[in-house]
């Protein structure tokens, strides 16, 4: 498998922040590479890097001379009035028959291809850039958040086009589901160093906490060493015949240092809103129609969301989600009927719009202060400033300089500040890091008051959500299943779509002459040579069993982490020999029982 980038020893800072510290970090072709770390860490800048937008201030990035790099642009690269077939041809310089057949992979087609780029939402216009992307046949795809405000059919559309791409990628994303949907690998960015774990996301998490877990256990028998340690020196160091032990010991205890935990680093933990629990519903509509003047996007809405609900506002980008939400709160009005909100009801909301609005003349500081309840007290705003990782100097931050992603936790932070008895939350996991994601679905998970809200990440969705809202083809009703159950909707549509295109494209095969040969069946194994491999297979299984029982042993003892990563690489691949001898052992053995 041949390298198409290796970075070595590199060093990157701005200030006093370190974003690389001698990161090393080798991609081969046809690794999907999920890319993972903390806001603020540099995954980013690396990117920027890597595109040769940025410099390292040492270091190296040593490119394949073949390396063909496509990246997912954040900002829009459309000519006013363009359309997304006019703008594939000119970004590819590919005939419009090539564009056309791309952007059917998207289900881009009909007035959707032929109407200007500008009146898509941005869910089809990013349909529309990752068609330009395929039409550039890079070698390494790289994709910086690409499921920020994408729909879940969008989602499983990118996803079957990652899974079909044959080369290489590498995917900065906060959504655990989309990373382990695609990605076989974990690249992530920590105090500095680059890790490469070889399995999923979900995976990786894990063996991270187990490996803090580990050095949590080194740790304290070191600490409890160092005090044994100190105590002798204490006691023996004064006394002639003992000080040359003394010093001895002294020296061991110079040698002893506690590692360095991951846990250590600054962690988002979130506190929702105290509020008392209440029944009945918190808000009721009635033969309610909701749009903008003349256009009517749903209607005939008959909806009650109780006290307590979690609800998720699921549906297509396009059909209405967001233009419910704020008929809900009050920021568009009604086209027609009602929705009444319950007695005593205090609504704090969370939207893009919000975070993208911030008084540009505050601090952090400053701005929680403002947002926060009278009287509350200043020790208490650090706090929760403090769970939102503003520490230290950080809440002197002017809010100009803030990141998209501390914007957005610094909006979640006032509205901890608050009372709020119902949060509406419009994306609320866009922009935040996957740890911090985690914090805010524990906090919903154990907050009292109602919760309404739009996501497009499945992982948080099946966890926080109690209830689903369904915007579709003029309609808003209640779902009538679980999240599960409404995913599979979604992809069986999408399977459906995909089949009925294959189905139309004219099949080569059929096009063969009637002399074409014929395929080679697999050779028919007689009941003799089915019980011999029977038993190498048993043999060979017995020895993988025990090689993993071995690893495992050591694995779990390892102190150092580069041998506990070497020894985890070999047990995956010791299961995963291991699984492929039992199914073929099960193949043989129906063949064997069979008549």
């Amino acid at each position: 498998m041949s390298v198409l980038l290796q970075i070595r020893n590199a060093h990157k800072r701005y200030g006093d922040q370190v974003l690389l510290d001698g990161a090393e970090c080798t991609l081969t072709a046809d690794t999907k590479v999920g890319f993972i770390g903390r806001n603020g860490a540099g995954k980013s800048t690396l990117l920027r890097c890597i595109l040769g937008d940025d410099e390292l201030d040492s270091g190296e990035i040593i490119r394949h001379p073949r390396l063909k790099i496509g990246y997912l642009k954040q900002h829009d690269p459309f000519l006013p009035g363009e359309s997304a077939l006019e703008f594939l041809m000119r970004d590819s310089g590919q005939p419009d028959w090539k564009c056309g057949e791309v952007a059917g992979e998207f289900e881009i087609k009909g007035n959707y291809l032929t109407c200007p780029l500008q009146s898509l939402s941005g869910g089809w216009q990013t349909r529309v850039k990752l068609s330009a992307l395929l039409l550039h046949e890079p070698n390494l795809l790289l994709l910086d958040e690409p499921t920020n405000f994408l729909d879940l059919r969008t989602q499983i559309l990118l996803e079957h086009f990652l899974r079909s791409f044959q080369e290489a990628c590498l995917i900065v994303s906060h959504d655990r589901a989309f990373l382990n949907a695609t990605c076989d690998y974990t690249l992530d960015l920590s105090m500095g160093e680059l890790t490469l774990y070889p399995g999923k996301v979900d995976a990786f998490l894990e063996y991270q906490q187990e490996l803090n877990d580990h050095d949590q256990r080194v740790n304290a028998t070191i600490a409890a060493k160092r005090k044994q340690l100190q105590e002798f020196i204490d006691r023996n160091r004064a006394r002639a015949s003992t000080a040359t032990r003394a010093k001895s010991k002294s020296k061991m205890l110079d040698r002893l240092e506690l590692k360095e935990l991951s846990s250590e680093q600054a962690r988002a933990v979130i506190r929702a809103p105290q509020v008392e629990r209440r029944q009945g519903p918190a808000v009721r509509c009635r033969d309610l129609a909701i749009g903008y003047g003349e256009r009517v996007v749903a209607k005939d809405i008959s909806l009650e969301i109780d006290h307590g609900m979690r609800a998720a506002i699921v549906g297509d980008n396009g059909q209405g989600k967001t233009t419910l939400l704020r008929t809900l709160v009050q920021s568009l009005q009604p086209l027609h009927g009602d929705a009444k909100w319950g007695h005593g009801i205090e609504i704090a909301t969370y939207a893009q719009h919000v975070y993208s609005s911030l008084p540009e003349n505050k601090t952090v500081l400053d701005y929680l202060e403002y947002e926060a309840i009278p009287g509350t007290k200043n020790q208490t705003i650090l706090d929760v400033a403090g769970a939102m990782l503003f520490r230290g100097s950080a809440v002197n931050k002017r809010i100009p300089v803030l990141s998209g992603g501390e914007r957005a936790r610094l909006c979640m932070a006032a509205i901890l500040l608050g009372k709020a008895n119902v949060l509406i939350l419009d994306e609320p996991g866009n922009h935040l890091d996957v740890e911090t994601v985690e914090a805010l679905a524990d906090a919903l998970i154990a907050y009292e008051g109602t919760v309404i809200f739009t996501s497009h990440d499945r992982h948080f969705l099946k966890r926080v959500a109690t209830a689903f809202v369904e915007v579709r083809d003029g309609t808003v009703v209640h779902y009538r299943g679980d999240y599960d159950a409404y995913l599979y909707m979604v992809s069986k549509e999408i399977d459906d779509e995909e089949s009925r295109r294959r189905a139309e494209k004219p099949n080569p095969s059929k096009q063969t002459t009637k002399s074409s040969a014929k395929p080679v069946s697999a050779p028919i194994l007689d009941e003799r040579q089915v019980r011999k491999q029977i038993g190498q297979l048993e043999k060979q299984i017995a020895k993988l069993d025990a090689q993993k029982k071995s690893v495992h042993e050591r694995w779990m003892q390892a102190s150092d982490p580069s041998e506990s990563m070497k020894l985890h690489e070999e047990l995956t691949a010791i299961q995963n020999e291991l699984q492929t001898a039992e199914t073929r052992w099960t193949e043989l053995q129906e063949q064997l029982e069979s008549p």
